[in-house]
């Protein structure tokens, strides 16, 4: 859970950290322009002030009496002295003139030893100086929006951590003690069936207590599917399924519920234990409960040799499910009447996809509601 937490807010911090760079786009683009504009024109005034430098060492020789004239180089820029007729009488060499983006620079000089009409200087640019600035400074923007955009959203999920926690803490707590309670009650109830004549006040305190139970269960898989590994094992399908279906008859009485059983013998699946009792409880304890008066629920289980398959089903006689996509869905449900917390399905779904089962739902008004499962002898 910590692992998780830190990856959603890994991932959320990147998120915002992207959508901040997305929004500064458009401003880096109109400074890294400005940025090579301050460039070019530091570079120009560079040319500029070599330039003078080599007409005042042009007009200082021809002042002076001295046959040797000493050109002021650079190793960063080319100079070229030309006559009038532009042709060249002096020309430095640049060793690493090689760029192909230069800035250039002329110059018309006044009358001289040198017969130098023209000076021409030109210089390298070299643009990643300015792409380098820029992208140090956009790192250091974008590390700090992110490292405050993580340490925010750390201290602002930081409560609700903690209140999960404790909540996590109670329900654990809670569950423990509740366990204990209801199987004393639940045996109580069925010793007192035993000694005396059955009656309708004790078969509904046991129903009552059953459906307690499956609700205790599924709220309990809830509570630890995050945390427990179900590990797979060969469980004896149909020896599980008739354990079951025995449990869920008295709870068909009242409605006058009747099962129809087309259970075949020995087959097993490997399968965590506890993944498929809750696909059957949930399966079966929702056509119990929303089928009519006086119908049957069909229980069927067998091989499907042609797909090498296995395949639960469950049939019953009921109102139509409208949307067979929405209720799978957790807290969703169609019936409000009947209670329940429209979490069963949901754990039946997110089961089926950990163990690649494959769901079909099948619900129409004339010929009632199918729940099929088909386990992958293979997967």
């Amino acid at each position: 859970m910590i692992e998780k937490s830190k990856n959603f807010i890994l991932k959320i911090s990147l998120f915002y950290t992207a959508i901040f760079f997305l929004f500064i786009a458009i401003p880096t683009y109109f400074y890294t322009n400005l940025e090579i504009e301050n460039y070019k024109n530091t570079q120009n005034r560079a040319l500029v002030e070599y330039a003078q430098k080599i007409q005042r060492a042009i007009y200082d020789f021809s002042n002076s009496k001295s046959d040797t004239f000493i050109f002021p180089k650079s190793f960063k820029i080319e100079a070229t002295l030309l006559d009038k007729n532009r042709k060249i009488l002096y020309k430095t060499r640049n060793l690493n003139f090689k760029s192909t983006k230069k800035i250039n620079f002329e110059m018309e000089l006044s009358k001289n030893r040198l017969n130098a009409k023209y000076l021409t200087l030109s210089k390298n640019v070299y643009y990643k100086e300015v792409y380098l600035k820029i992208l140090i400074l956009s790192l250091c923007i974008g590390l700090f929006i992110f490292i405050s955009i993580y340490l925010l959203i750390k201290a602002s999920i930081e409560p609700y951590k903690k209140a999960n926690e404790y909540l996590d803490a109670f329900f654990n707590d809670a569950m423990h003690e509740l366990k204990t309670p209801l199987g004393v009650i639940q045996l109580n109830l069925e010793i007192l069936q035993e000694k005396q004549k059955d009656t309708k006040e004790i078969q509904r305190s046991i129903n009552a207590t059953k459906n307690l139970f499956l609700v205790y269960e599924d709220i309990e898989y809830l509570i630890k599917q995050k945390s427990v590994k179900y590990n797979k094992e060969n469980i004896d399908f149909s020896y599980l399924l008739n354990q079951r279906v025995d449990q869920f008859e008295s709870l068909s009485i009242p409605k006058n519920i009747k099962f129809n059983l087309n259970i075949e013998n020995n087959i097993s699946i490997s399968i965590n234990r506890t993944h498929l009792q809750r696909i059957i409880d949930n399966t079966i304890s929702n056509a119990i409960k929303y089928s009519f008066k006086d119908t049957i629920v069909s229980i069927n289980l067998y091989r499907d040799t042609q797909r090498n398959s296995i395949v639960f089903s469950v049939h019953n006689y009921a109102n139509p499910i409208i949307n067979k996509k929405t209720i799978f869905n957790r807290y969703y449900k169609e019936n409000h009447i009947k209670g329940g917390f429209g979490i069963g399905l949901n754990i039946v779904k997110n089961i089926c996809e950990a163990n690649n089962i494959e769901i079909f739902l099948e619900s129409t008004k004339e010929t009632g509601t199918t729940f099929k499962y088909t386990f992958l002898i293979n997967s």
